[in-house]
């Protein structure tokens, strides 16, 4: 019934569509100009259906809409070509950057327009340069091909997202959370320098001391001022190896008081390197997989156990790491021990591994192994990250994940960690909750659907998470945010938006950017397509 109702909606709101093969497709009158295939740029241009199905839907797998082109770029002068063919057209088309199509609400989709496959630029050429203290990395570059780039010369960069098969421009697009966030603060406050390409198809180098408004405008801006096409990200000496450490708590105040210690300036300087946490569910323990990459069957077992015997409705994990080398190895037993002297998880519920710096990174994929090996990755993720504040953060774990989600044995993921606001630079367009708090939390219900009926449960319980976070009065922020108005929009940049509203005049005038985002939509080109639920 919600996917007769979305889908009935998105086609009354563009009306002058036509339904083919459960996509919105324009009509044939509203096809790109036949002057852009005379363009020098016409040889990388695709238009068959191959190229356009494979760009007409991403990680997510709800939304579906496909552009009416693809484009190929070899350099970022191709980009700045299509995208000045487009705003000098009498109906300029939507223009978006796509990289690992990793996001999951239709965000880097183009109905009606055109597609920029990242993938292939500089192909062929080496577009990861090292200086000492940074690297110049290509947008279209990936995260973990520039961690293999720095290692050779035992750097790399200091702030890392969990999943390393991400471009830089896409992870830099939106912020770039993990585990290092609550000391180095996200991806984007780790940058330098940008080129971005605008939406007037200017190509510009920006930083803090140049072009600084389209810096900190791109830096965390959804891709709606331009494609970030270079980054100089800062580096730092790399470690050699890894103390992996999961910590058990039944009791959340315990979980989040010990987090809040492992974060704050004092424990921080002489403890882990990386801080996040988990839920686990009482289900998914009693009825989830028997072992994990990290966790054995055993270790399963136990903690089951730990939740029957506390009544607890979820056990909680700290993740954390401490780096070392050879210099360090022989104090890292005593280091740690002084660490978990501080803190209140369940005795006996440590468990430890010791990996490689690259293989702790690249942890993420180790699990996408398993799930596609199960026919569980490239599935619908109905995903929802929130920043929530410090002051409500055991209001929402009791009235969503105890209540809400309560009964659940998702497949996936919940994550719950905090960051120190202090990291985050205001001038950046990413947004975190307006309380004032020195710290908040990021909670991230990285779910995935195995049917439709439980796709329509899992956005149900999304929308009541939000549903209940208005009616506490939580003043909650979305994190890879997806809102159907502009309304919505306003509401979640707040004092920022009329200052995005100023630039997006200045840098995307007609709004052709990143449309999927639905931030500045216009009513000649829908925004994005069907739903696929």
């Amino acid at each position: 019934m919600a996917r007769t109702r979305l889908a009935a909606f998105l086609i009354g709101m563009a009306s002058f569509f036509s339904v083919v093969a459960g996509q919105l497709r324009p009509m044939p009158a509203s096809g790109l100009p036949g002057d852009l295939f005379a363009l020098g740029i016409a040889s990388k241009i695709r238009t068959d259906c191959n190229s356009t199905a494979s760009a007409s839907s991403d990680f997510g797998r709800i939304m579906e809409a496909a552009p009416e082109a693809v484009l190929h770029p070899a350099t970022p002068a191709d980009i700045a070509a299509l995208i000045r063919f487009s705003t000098s057209s009498p109906v300029p088309f939507p223009v978006s950057p796509r990289g690992q199509g990793h996001s999951v609400r239709g965000q880097s989709l183009a109905p009606g327009g055109v597609v920029v496959d990242m993938r292939t630029l500089g192909r062929g050429h080496h577009r990861i340069n090292l200086s000492t203290d940074y690297v110049d990395a290509g947008g279209e570059q990936l995260w973990v091909d520039i961690l293999r780039a720095t290692l050779k010369h035992g750097l790399a960069p200091r702030a890392w997202t969990d999943y390393l098969q991400l471009t830089v421009g896409g992870t830099l697009s939106n912020a770039g959370i993990g585990g290092q966030a609550f000391r180095h603060g996200p991806q984007i406050a780790n940058v330098h320098e940008l080129d971005v390409v605008t939406g007037t198809g200017e190509m510009v180098t920006c930083s803090r001391h140049k072009r600084k408004d389209l810096f900190f405008a791109a830096l965390g801006g959804l891709g709606q001022f331009g494609i970030i096409t270079r980054a100089r990200i800062a580096l730092e000496s790399a470690p050699k190896q890894v103390r992996w450490v999961r910590l058990a708590y039944s009791d959340v105040v315990a979980f989040t008081r010990d987090q809040e210690l492992l974060i704050s300036k004092h424990a921080s300087e002489a403890g882990f390197d990386y801080v996040e946490g988990q839920v686990q569910l009482n289900r998914t323990l009693t009825e989830g997989p028997k072992s994990t990459p990290f966790f054995s069957e055993a270790d399963i077992n136990r903690l089951a156990g730990l939740a029957s015997e506390t009544g607890s409705g979820a056990i909680y994990f700290i993740e954390a790491a401490m780096y070392y080398d050879e210099t360090t190895a022989p104090s890292v037993n005593q280091k740690l021990e002084m660490v978990l002297a501080q803190l209140s998880f369940v005795p006996g519920f440590v468990f430890t591994k010791d990996v490689t710096y690259f293989q702790f990174l690249d942890r993420v994929r180790v699990e996408e192994v398993v799930l596609r090996s199960a026919d569980v990755w490239d599935v619908p993720h109905p995903w929802l990250n929130l920043f929530v504040p410090r002051s409500r953060i055991l209001d929402f774990d009791a009235g969503v994940l105890k209540g809400i989600l309560g009964g659940d044995n998702p497949v996936g993921l919940i994550l719950m960690y905090p960051m120190n606001m202090a990291k985050w630079t205001s001038q950046m367009t990413a947004v975190t909750p307006p309380t004032g708090e020195d710290v908040f939390y990021t909670v991230g219900l990285l779910r995935s659907a195995l049917s439709p009926d439980e796709l329509e449960r899992l956005q149900r319980e999304n929308q009541s998470a939000l549903a209940f976070c208005d009616k506490e009065g939580i003043e909650c922020k979305q994190y890879l945010p997806h809102y159907t108005s502009q309304d919505g929009w306003r509401r979640h940049f707040g004092a920022k938006w009329s200052n995005i509203a100023q630039l997006k005049n200045k840098y995307d005038p007609h709004a052709i950017m990143s449309r999927g985002q639905r931030i500045f939509p216009l009513p000649s080109v829908p925004a994005a397509g069907t739903a696929t639920t």
